[in-house]
């Protein structure tokens, strides 16, 4: 604002002034027309008047009219057309204007004449008609000085009350542009003022839509805190659910290794239970119970020593594949990968149905074979261990345009919706509609999901009652052409 009327009033100022001047100079040349004017009508008179103040008598003479005559007979006269008619000048006021009268001679230009008791006066030397004597005629310059007065006043006024109204004006202006902006500061003072270092923090503060408009920078701004804001609530979300996964992960991490170490520590304190009384009584009998139950409390030991040990190194796999490593790239042929995992998985379920439907040409792609056969392995357990005996499990392998499929359908009584889509976080468990037949750990499903996601592809899943399939796909080598004699 202080920019803009400075400038604006910099330049009316000017304006004024340069119009000023510009209408001074016309002023005085108009009086000076008028003194010219005045002249011609005194000029026939002073011929046949001894006196100024009996020419000015002799005619009308608009008033402020001036003449000084030097005539032979009276020497040096003045007069002044007043309201009243002609007066002479006074002592003072001609013996200046005397001075002019002989300055006149030299300089035949109009000048300006500060009279004490007229004021100023513009006067011109004149030649007296049949002889070389000069008169003046003058008129006075507070015409001039009233109007550019007037003028100026004016121009003051009228530039006064336009910045005042180009103040208010642009006030209202920039206070209506600026409405958005102020949205947007209170927008971010508002978010400035959440607590976002803990808990669950969700930001619902947004620039209203009326303030967000594309076509202008301000509305601009608006739209991309409105979107900074979008990503940051959803960071913060997925910064939430992760902690949320981590604590989950944590407590059932200390689940699954509180149950093996507990039984660790109770078979060893049976152990040692009964190796201190087989020392308090020496028989053989007592002796020969103590080794018997000593070898299974080992055993079980040893049994819960592998489940921990698994447990582990699942866990330990997936971190290096969060890492991005574990994995050995090769040449894999999905077909046969399917074959042995179906093959080893009869005898651990002979009480269901296996099928297998491959393609007679092997469907190849680049990855690791030990991870991806671990995959499949996974996906055929999970669907023996949660389906009844006598369900049908089918493994198919197919090679869809630059993909390689593979997918594992069974019939089994299908998964819960409401936890499908968890069903691929780690320490996730099944409902009831699966039965749970051994003591996973919920890690199989995770494991596979990583391994695939390691190796660029996606895996999902279906379930409906009666109908589940799980579907990976991994990035394919171009199929082998098929040739004309071939065909």
């Amino acid at each position: 604002m202080t920019a803009v009327i400075g400038m604006v009033a910099f330049i009316l100022v000017m304006i004024g002034i340069s119009t000023s001047a510009i209408l001074s100079q016309v002023l005085y040349v108009n009086l000076g027309a008028q003194v010219d004017e005045a002249a011609a009508s005194i000029q026939p008179r002073a011929a046949f008047q001894s006196s100024a103040e009996q020419v000015l008598e002799s005619g009308f003479f608009d008033s402020g009219t001036l003449l000084v005559m030097n005539s032979r007979g009276t020497g040096i006269t003045g007069a002044v057309v007043g309201d009243n008619g002609a007066r002479a000048l006074t002592t003072d006021d001609l013996g200046r204007i005397a001075d002019s009268l002989q300055a006149a001679a030299a300089d035949p230009n109009a000048q300006t004449v500060d009279l004490p008791n007229l004021g100023e006066y513009l006067v011109r030397p004149f030649q007296t008609p049949g002889s070389d004597s000069i008169f003046l005629v003058g008129l006075p310059l507070s015409s001039v000085t009233s109007t550019i007065g007037a003028i100026l006043t004016t121009v003051a006024l009228v530039t006064t009350g336009g910045l005042l109204l180009l103040a208010v004006i642009i006030a209202i202006v920039i206070r209506l542009g600026l409405r958005p902006l102020r949205a947007v500061a209170e927008t971010a003072t508002r978010v400035a003022s959440l607590r976002m270092d803990q808990g669950d923090v969700s930001i619902t503060e947004r620039v209203p839509a009326d303030q967000v408009d594309d076509h202008t920078e301000i509305g601009q701004v608006g739209s991309a805190l409105n979107t900074l804001l979008d990503r940051v609530d959803a960071s913060l979300s997925a910064r939430q659910r992760n902690e949320e996964l981590m604590r989950r992960f944590v407590a059932d991490a200390s689940h699954e290794l509180r149950t093996p170490l507990a039984s660790i520590r109770g078979f060893s304190e049976l152990s040692l239970r009964a190796m201190r009384q087989a020392q308090d009584d020496e028989s053989r009998q007592r002796i020969s119970l103590a080794v018997e139950t000593t070898e299974q409390s080992l055993e079980r030991i040893q049994a819960q020593s592998l489940r921990m040990t698994t447990l582990v190194e699942d866990l330990l796999l997936l971190a290096r594949l969060d890492e991005g490593q574990e994995l050995v790239y090769g040449s894999v042929d999905l077909t046969r990968l399917a074959v042995e995992a179906v093959g080893d998985a009869r005898p651990a379920g002979p009480d269901h149905s296996w099928t297998i439907d491959v393609p007679d040409t092997p469907v190849e792609l680049a990855g690791d074979a030990a991870r991806l056969h671990q995959v499949v392995a996974n996906l055929l357990a999970n669907a023996r261990t949660h389906t009844p005996a006598g369900s049908e499990v089918t493994v198919s392998v197919a090679h869809e345009g630059a993909e390689a499929v593979l997918r594992v359908h069974d019939n089994g009584p299908g998964i819960d919706p409401s936890v499908a889509s968890q069903l691929f976080e780690r320490f996730a468990r099944a409902d009831r509609s699966r039965d749970r037949k051994t003591g996973g750990t919920g890690l199989g499903l995770s494991i596979a999901r990583a391994i695939v996601d390691a190796h660029r592809g996606t895996i999902s899943v279906r379930s409906t009652p009666g109908d589940t399939t799980f579907e990976v796909r991994l990035p394919a080598k171009p199929a082998d052409p098929v040739s004309a004699d071939t065909v």
